[in-house]
């Protein structure tokens, strides 16, 4: 063979491996067909089936390829954005274990899925529906549920109400509860619901001063500041104001704010718009003492005449029980401010609120809450060597989508550091959500008025255990 021929056997050699890798490459990087069944349901059923399901708080439910495709576009803006899942606190400041960001492959995946025609794919390919969007409970079953007696009736015109319901535990010794869920009966009316923690005399004289209509404060000073308007508590409007409650610790307690174990008990959950369950980790608990009520603190709010036809709400409470009794104990706790004053038209009224530690504690969680006027909310520490500390910046704070803040690790606060609570409210004709732009507004229940509450979740030793430990279990 010549030099000449070997040279043009190689070159359509070379040529054709050429070809073929080319050819090769090309089929690699053809982009799969992207569906709904194989890639978008198991996204929309791990991050967005709380809100978008039937019968729940979402304009529209994405747990089918009928019910999601006409909003395929919609959707795709919104997690390009960042605006959906909601997710509101600064990221500099703090590190969360329940961070609702979806993952950018998450979004691409979407993204490509609109932008080849939303295509449904293979049925068989979807996967199984959460159990808790068919009814059945988030925290897995439950070792108790505890419920309203009896159901309770929205009308039409109805106005904001808090109404309490006591239901007894019967438990014939402590609980400690690992986790808790409340299940609202009616999410179209039901807004929020707190559960406390009331012992037996507690409760029982709560629930005869309702019966007899003399319900009264504990707490004289509170009582001078508030007045009942129905059911709702009202801060009257010309009690003394104080924005910043931090160089007044007699003002900050002069009216509680809905967060003061004295006024209504210990906090064991809650429910609202965002949320999020009440699941603690292992070897952490929160107490249920033997004989207990928990009073259900109902929101119920016919969006001011939004209903068509009367609704009807029975919520309940499933408890999951520690294994045994924890090393730590969860107390929940709020900084309040409940004497400030928003003036009509202002559109960046400042509040503060404070709270001095009086022991070693540990944070576990945060959720700020405000009404429909709040527009952000910041946890500050100072602490006992002076340095100061941001733990959380929501910079724009949402009163549809109240997230409690799990810490993916709790932060210790020192005895004697100073936490301090700072909120703005937006009191003016630009915040679209505003009841009356034309009124001041002072603290209270329903939604038309406001509120400013630093809630946290703190680790305590657990001291029967510490008890049992040296006595050793006796």
């Amino acid at each position: 063979m010549t030099a000449k021929k070997l040279f043009l056997g190689l070159l359509i050699a070379a040529a054709a491996l050429g070809f073929g890798t080319l050819h090769s490459s090309a089929n690699s990087n053809t982009k799969k067909a992207v569906t709904f069944s194989k890639d978008v349901a198991p996204i929309f059923f791990k991050n967005c089936a709380d809100c978008h399901r039937a019968n729940d708080i979402a304009p529209m439910s994405l747990m089918s390829y009928k019910e999601a495709r006409p909003w395929a576009r919609s959707i795709k803006e919104k997690v390009v954005t960042r605006e959906m899942p909601p997710w509101s606190p600064d990221p500099k400041y703090g590190e969360f274990a329940n961070d609702h960001r979806l993952a950018q492959t998450d979004i691409d995946t979407i993204v490509a899925w609109v932008d080849g025609g939303a295509k449904e794919g293979n049925p068989k390919d979807l996967p199984a529906l959460p159990a808790f969007t068919q009814g059945g409970w988030q925290i897995g079953k439950p070792d108790v549920v505890l419920s309203m007696e009896k159901d309770w009736v929205v009308e039409v015109n109805a106005p904001d109400n808090y109404i309490n319901f006591w239901i007894p535990t019967n438990f014939k010794e402590d609980k400690w509860i690992q986790a808790a869920e409340i299940m609202p009966g009616n999410r179209k009316v039901v807004h929020h619901v707190i559960a406390f923690i009331q012992p037996a005399k507690m409760a029982e004289a709560r629930m005869n001063a309702e019966k007899t209509g003399k319900r009264t404060s504990n707490n004289n000073q509170q009582a001078s500041m508030m007045y009942w308007d129905g059911t709702l508590r009202r801060v009257k409007m010309d009690a003394p104001v104080v924005d910043n409650t931090c160089d007044n610790q007699a003002m900050a307690r002069r009216a509680g704010g809905g967060g003061g174990e004295e006024q209504e008990g210990a906090l064991l959950a809650g429910y609202a718009p965002g949320k999020g369950l009440d699941v603690w980790p292992v070897g952490t608990a929160k107490k249920v003492p033997a004989g207990s009520y928990i009073m259900f603190q109902m929101h119920y709010s016919a969006f001011r005449g939004g209903l068509l036809k009367p609704e009807i709400d029975r919520t309940k409470l499933g408890l999951i029980f520690a294994k045994e009794p924890p090393d730590k104990m969860i107390y929940t706790a709020g900084v309040v401010n409940a004497t400030f004053k928003i003036p009509a038209g202002d559109g960046n009224h400042e509040v503060v609120a404070c709270m001095t530690v009086p022991r070693d504690i540990e944070l576990l969680t945060y959720m700020p809450h405000m009404h429909l006027r709040g527009k952000d909310m910041r946890y500050d520490v100072i602490y006992p060597d002076g340095k100061k500390e941001t733990l959380l910046w929501v910079p724009k704070f949402s009163f549809n989508w109240q997230t409690m803040y799990y810490l993916k690790t709790p932060v210790k606060i020192p005895k004697g550091t100073k936490v301090i609570i700072t909120a703005h409210f937006d009191n003016s004709t630009k915040n679209k959500y505003n009841p009356d732009p034309t009124k001041d507004v002072r603290w209270g229940d329903p939604t038309y008025d406001e509120m400013m509450i630093g809630w946290f979740d703190m680790l305590l030793d657990n001291p029967t255990k510490n008890m049992a430990a040296k006595t050793g279990g006796k």
